[in-house]
């Protein structure tokens, strides 16, 4: 017997019968009912009316839990085709590691949805993006190339759409209804179908091999450790669990008011605003475009997304297995370009929303582009202030934190920690020495440290040296590129540079306008201020954090709840952690993350999020009667 496996109406034990298999229900009948096998893959034929072949691992069906129907889903909401299912999502925990020792040379889940093979990518054999319009995938008549940061090699080509092949897209954003293509009035199914598309993503995450293979397109186009960009599908898998089964329609729900007299109420609704757009950047290139696009269109929109140029292939590989997965394949479009092309596809076609991720100055272009229609996460110059209640026993833990926060991804995180006010009391226990300690652990080879992609090392040198002209100024560590056979083949439009802290005393930074601008312009990299502050600083720490000019994230260190409410009370910022545990970089899968104190702040990630960002309300007052039978008219008024 190969193992055990339940059918909708009873157990089927398996055997190898020649060269297929048979099965023999249990309890039902004594008939034998062939499963059909291809090498080591076993069709299950249907038995009910909702049940269709699921293919399975032959070498996996071993002490296999009951499946039904019910668990899997009805046949309706699967594609057309069968579905090359997770068998870890079915399986017991003890039998996932036979399931990863499973061949994938005969049967591979990823090749069920992707289009690469990121074994083999290189310059000798690059891989195409295409883009996406109206269902369908295409090229263009040009291409450019996409390098490998750290090797410089060419070996993604990227479609160069340009001005006179925007026709398919135009067209496709003047299709969708301003409606939506659902709302609560209009197709509700299709908030119960994204449920069950993200149900199926997920699960399909969960299968290592998938898992694996996400993980390593994120690390192929933006170089960062396993970990990081593990953490990145992570992220996604779990928005994609939040929001599965019935959490879209519970998402939607709005509210009901009783009216003046009989057959009058006023409802709130939550509205898409139908065709939109995403503009993602390119430090997560999974999480960020793939968690707003995917929030658009559960709610009602159609967006089309353009992902920052070099970093296409993780949102194209995603988008094929959301259409895998039963996404229609009509309700995304991706497009590659550079800038001014997309400038002209937002003219052109009627965007009624665009979300933009990235920097503030173009931002503020497409703010301008748009009339307003712009909702932003832009990034953020984020500040922590560590108490004044410093702990010995607590200072590995309080460092650890500051040098992942500064540092991880080379700084390049819309939520880096890029301001770190001391207290006396932890420079005293020794904090900046031990900060400079981990910070000399990170490295290029394993990653811990990333090219940094929207600098050369020429420009973070002229920052950092700006900052050590600022009087008191001193550099705590780094300073430098980092020099070696693994940093010397990276191009010389990115940077390879060491994590460097320039400490800039309080009154110097606030001495005036001048100082202020550079003390707290950000440098996406691996470069942070460290100030000191002690008794009597409070105030003048607070009007710092009031007069910076972005309010993304912040973080306050401290046990005291006095000290964290009168910081929390007097700032603004979107997304702050309080606590002796506060850090200012975190999973946005489980809270709002985006700026406060901007009518055009976007979020990402929690329902809140979702429905600030991509929906408005709509107000629907049924007034159904009767007419009263003694109603006159009255007399004008």
């Amino acid at each position: 017997m190969a193992g055990l496996i339940c059918s909708p109406v009873s157990g089927m034990a398996l055997r190898r019968t020649g060269r297929h298999r048979t099965a023999l229900l249990r309890g039902c009948s004594s008939k034998r009912t062939k499963i059909f096998a291809d090498g080591d893959v076993v069709l299950l034929p249907p038995s009910s009316s909702n049940w269709f072949p699921y293919i399975l691992p032959l070498r996996c069906i071993t002490n296999v839990r009951a499946v039904t129907p019910a668990s899997l889903g009805p046949y309706p909401s699967y594609p057309s085709k069968p579905l090359v299912r997770d068998c870890a999502s079915m399986c017991s925990t003890k039998v996932r590691a036979g399931y990863r020792a499973f061949n994938s040379s005969s049967w591979s889940v990823i090749r069920a949805f992707a289009n690469v093979d990121l074994g083999k990518l290189s310059g000798d054999s690059p891989h195409t993006v295409q883009n996406l319009v109206n269902g369908k995938w295409s090229g263009t008549r040009e291409t450019y190339d996409v390098v490998d940061p750290m090797n410089g090699e060419a070996f993604i080509k990227s479609p160069y759409t340009k001005d006179a092949e925007l026709e398919p897209f135009i067209a496709s954003i003047k299709g969708v209804p301003k409606s939506g293509l659902h709302n609560p009035l209009k197709r509700p199914e299709r908030y119960v179908l994204y449920g069950q598309v993200l149900q199926k993503t997920a699960a399909m995450l969960h299968d290592e091999r998938v898992f694996d293979f996400f993980t390593t397109c994120i690390m192929r186009t933006f170089p960062k450790s396993y970990g990081q960009a593990a953490a990145e599908v992570r992220v996604v898998r779990t928005f994609c669990e939040n929001f599965s089964g019935d959490g879209i329609r519970f998402l939607a729900r709005g509210f009901s008011v009783p009216g003046d007299h009989h057959g009058q109420m006023s409802n709130g609704f939550r509205w898409p605003f139908g065709p939109v757009a995403v503009i993602s950047p390119f430090n997560f290139p999974l999480e960020i475009p793939v968690m707003q696009f995917l929030a658009a269109a559960m709610v009602g929109n159609k967006p089309v997304v353009k992902t920052e140029a070099t970093q296409a292939l993780p949102v194209e590989q995603f988008l094929r297995l959301l259409h895998y997965c039963g996404m229609p394949t009509k309700d995304v479009d991706l497009i590659n370009t550079r800038g001014p092309v997309v400038s002209e596809l937002l003219c052109k076609a009627p965007v009624r929303l665009l979300q933009f991720t990235g920097g503030s100055a173009t931002a503020q272009h497409l703010i301008r582009l748009l009339n307003g229609r712009v909702k932003v996460e832009d990034a953020g110059f984020n500040w922590k202030i560590l108490g004044p209640d410093a702990k010995a026993e607590e200072l590995d833990y309080i460092a650890w934190q500051c040098d992942q926060d500064a540092y991880a991804l080379s700084g390049q995180k819309c939520s880096a920690q890029s301001l770190l006010a001391v207290h006396t009391s932890w420079k005293e226990l020794g904090l900046l020495e031990k900060l400079k300690r981990l910070a000399s652990r990170r490295s290029y080879e394993n990653l811990t440290l990333s090219p940094v992609l929207s600098h050369s090392n020429s420009e973070i040198q002229k920052h950092v040296d700006a900052l050590l002209k600022l009087p008191g100024a001193s550099l705590l560590f780094g300073g430098k590129a980092v020099k070696t056979a693994k940093t010397s083949a990276i191009p010389r439009k990115y940077g390879a540079y060491e994590p460097t802290a320039v400490f800039v005393p309080l009154a110097s930074i606030l001495m005036n306008n001048e100082n202020l601008e550079l003390a707290t312009t950000e440098l996406f990299g691996p470069v942070q201020v460290v100030t000191e502050w002690g008794a009597g600083d409070e105030n003048t720490l607070l009007r710092l954090m009031d007069i910076m000019k972005h309010h993304l994230t912040a973080a306050i260190v401290s046990r005291d709840p006095e000290f964290q409410n009168r910081i929390l009370a007097n700032t603004i910022n979107g997304t702050t952690y309080a606590g002796i545990r506060a850090r200012t970089t975190g999973a946005p899968q489980n809270h709002w993350f985006g700026p406060a104190g901007d009518p055009l702040g976007a979020g990402i990630g929690s329902p809140e999020a979702v429905l600030s960002t991509w929906t408005c309300h709509r107000e629907i007052v049924f007034d159904q009667g009767p007419i009263p039978g003694s109603w006159t008219t009255p007399p004008p008024s």
